[in-house]
């Protein structure tokens, strides 16, 4: 099967923890991707909510630093362009596609943007949990949305070709991106609110107006996010929430952001060795071929496409 993943935590984990890309003890393991080819994998750099400042950038140029290193002794390619992406779908490889989660890593600065872009980050999730210099998130008491900082950057962020992620943000701030934002932007790991009614979770409308500009929405495998009864979450769940945002007409919009080493999964999921089965269970629910392709590789790499062309429609 072919793999095309928006969002994990394993960069994070692997220089926090002194482990590696090949690590078992982690979610994702390049040793446990048999079955996978190709595999791109979004790796963030997340930035948590007591980093700010001088701490968030040297965050993230350790993490940066790590991925360098792994990707030399592991035959990674890092993929700084939607031509990387294809060129190495097309030879069947293994890329990594760097991205940081906190817009506190540019420091309140925007020269720094240009700091990431030159470093090949290719996504930026504006906030995490709490507020940041760019705005609030989603677990901020009576939320704001973007600061005047935060409206700047959005413009910075799209001439960087920075794809914006609006995963973690408070509701207000994801309005002023739909309203400021000129080419399309990402939920690189969100389910749907109507399936489990939780915070981070997207709504209705919210994914419509993802849809509508032709961005991307992944769906993550945090167990709290996929089943009210976040301790029943099952893999199935995964397809629940995928079927709830088919039937608004997401046929090109859902993808995979399963938030992989940053969540607990559900009990029946072994992480990334798990996805061959979860592709399975795709089929057997009489979804096409295409459209399973499409939701688990070709939808996440025509987004990159299409964002680089600045063309906002699906």
């Amino acid at each position: 099967m072919r793999l095309f993943d928006l969002h994990c935590d394993t960069l994070y984990r692997a220089y926090m923890e002194n482990g590696s890309l090949t690590d078992d003890r982690f979610h994702i393991s390049y040793n446990k991707i048999q079955g996978i080819s190709p595999y791109i994998q979004c790796m963030a750099v997340w930035i948590p909510d007591e980093y700010r400042g001088a701490d968030a950038e040297e965050l993230f140029r350790g993490c940066t630093e790590k991925l360098k290193g792994e990707l030399r002794k592991n035959g990674i390619v890092q993929c700084r362009s939607a031509g990387n992406i294809k060129k190495t779908a097309a030879s069947g490889g293994r890329g990594v596609v760097l991205t940081v989660e906190g817009g506190a890593v540019l420091a309140g600065r925007l020269e720094n943007i240009r700091t990431l872009r030159d470093a090949g980050v290719r996504m930026l999730t504006l906030t995490w949990n709490g507020a940041d210099e760019l705005g609030d998130g989603v677990g901020v008491e009576n939320a704001g949305g973007l600061t005047e900082f935060g409206r700047a950057a959005v413009g910075e962020l799209e001439k960087n070709d920075i794809i914006i992620d609006i995963s973690h943000a408070s509701e207000r701030l994801f309005y002023d991106v739909a309203e400021l934002a000129e080419r399309p932007f990402a939920a690189s790991h969100s389910d749907s609110k109507s399936i489990a009614p939780h915070r981070r979770n997207l709504t209705d409308e919210q994914f419509c107006i993802i849809r509508q500009k032709g961005g991307i929405v992944g769906l993550n495998f945090c167990r709290d996010f996929l089943n009210k009864q976040a301790t029943n979450a099952k893999m199935y769940d995964i397809i629940r929430n995928a079927e709830h945002f088919l039937a608004l007409g997401g046929e090109k919009t859902v993808a995979i952001g399963g938030d992989l080493d940053g969540a607990d999964i559900p009990s029946d999921m072994e992480g990334i060795a798990a996805l061959p089965q979860l592709y399975e269970m795709f089929l057997h629910h009489n979804y096409s071929e295409e459209l399973v392709r499409d939701i688990f590789f070709d939808n996440a790499s025509d987004f990159f496409s299409r964002y680089e062309s600045g063309y906002a429609q699906v």
